[in-house]
């Protein structure tokens, strides 16, 4: 069903496209514009896939295992409706590897597709408001775009903490001098797709605040990775995020299992989150970190809850050719069964064609379990094609 469903979106799409040819325009990494005659509403439309080896070479057991999949495939609309000032962004997420996740009472059973669905409403200059499921203002590394991203994946801090997407409101402002963003998010709480009626009882408030004392990244390049702009003065973005997830039912607030006791009631706990993370920019290097403290007051362990911290840096050369380096570590609380203590050392190299639209990526990782004899070596290529 779902490749069904699949296919008659991309259909559709190809089909406005034809019968508006005059009013469509595009150019690689564009995506397709269309905008009614009547000038009544406007949409962009575009598609991303990922294709990704993962090795990986156990150096206690001497195992090999790989594997050649289609990481991502995304579908993106976006645009406005009647005024420019409503704007709205529809991402669906149509790999196997991306709706793994779905099959579940909570989502009613069915393939997790939808990333954003979400209207935003610029009311003044500087203030804006959003409606719908679409992620929230958490760490920096989470927001960035899984395209624009510096090596072939996000950090284990990421995987670990993350707040993810959910549905709500948020509430964002930026200064007129753009030194100051500030974000406020009122959310359910349980992360996308969720259909029961609200399984933990509880909502999520999330604050963020952002200084950039150098003024504003060429491009909102305080939101990809890598300095593809090359930013000719030092560009600075200090970030600092904080959560409350409230009667939370999953083991890591938006994402993670549903919790449940012996005779199959919810259980929740508030889990509470900070974030501080930063971007530099300048003259083709680039620097970003995060650190991240996951707490709750349940002591049974089964929250992802302890400290993570990465922090990662590259030099992109005149070629386009890009060499980085990231450390990360993750600090496990000692009572939590979720995940556990780990290290890892990622080098990594890339090639950009057209910025993050058309490049090839590899990087190599040396992971280790502190206070366990397992070590790993993860080799990874990645192919990143997105219209």
């Amino acid at each position: 069903m779902k490749k069904i469903y699949s296919t008659l979106l991309f259909s559709t799409c190809i089909l406005i496209h034809i019968q508006a040819q005059e009013a469509v325009s595009s150019s690689w990494g564009k995506r397709l514009n269309l905008v009614a005659k009547d000038s009544t509403f406007a949409m962009k439309f575009g598609f991303r896939f990922q294709t990704l080896y993962d090795g990986r070479y156990n150096l206690d057991t001497d195992d090999y295992e790989d594997a050649l999949l289609v990481r991502r495939m995304r579908l993106k609309f976006d645009g406005w409706a009647i005024d420019p000032s409503i704007v709205y962004k529809l991402e669906l997420a149509i790999s196997n590897r991306d709706q793994r996740s779905g099959h579940a009472d909570e989502f009613g059973n069915t393939a997790n597709i939808v990333l954003d669905a979400v209207v935003k409403w610029k009311f003044t200059n500087n203030w804006q408001v959003w409606y719908g499921q679409t992620k929230l203002p958490g760490n920096r590394e989470r927001v960035i775009s899984s395209q624009d991203l510096q090596f072939v994946d996000r950090s284990l801090v990421n995987s670990r903490y993350n707040l993810d997407r959910d549905v709500g409101v948020q509430l964002r402002h930026k200064s007129s001098n753009d030194k100051f963003k500030q974000m406020l998010a009122i959310s359910m709480g349980q992360g996308r797709n969720v259909i029961d009626r609200n399984p933990g009882g509880g909502h999520q408030l999330t604050g963020r605040l952002e200084f950039l004392p150098m003024g504003s990244f060429t491009g909102k390049g305080d939101y990809f990775g890598s300095d593809l702009k090359r930013e000719s003065s030092p560009k600075l973005s200090i970030g600092i995020t904080g959560d409350l997830n409230i009667k939370a039912s999953r083991s890591r607030g938006n994402l993670g299992g549903f919790l449940v006791d012996s005779v199959g009631e919810y259980t929740s706990s508030d889990l509470k989150s900070f974030i501080a993370d930063m971007m530099f920019k300048y003259n083709g290097i680039s620097a970003m970190s995060e650190f991240v403290k996951r707490s709750s007051n349940d002591n049974t362990g089964i929250y992802g809850t302890g400290t993570g911290f990465v922090f990662q840096a590259g030099y992109l050369f005149s070629s386009n050719w890009e060499i980085a380096g990231r450390f990360t570590n993750i600090d496990a609380d000692a009572v939590q069964t979720v995940f556990a203590d780990q290290k890892e050392y990622t080098l990594g190299i890339s090639r950009y064609i057209s910025g993050h639209d058309l490049k090839f990526q590899s990087d190599i990782s040396y992971q280790t379990f502190p206070g366990q004899t397992t070590e790993y070596l993860v080799f990874r290529f990645q192919t990143e094609i997105a219209l």
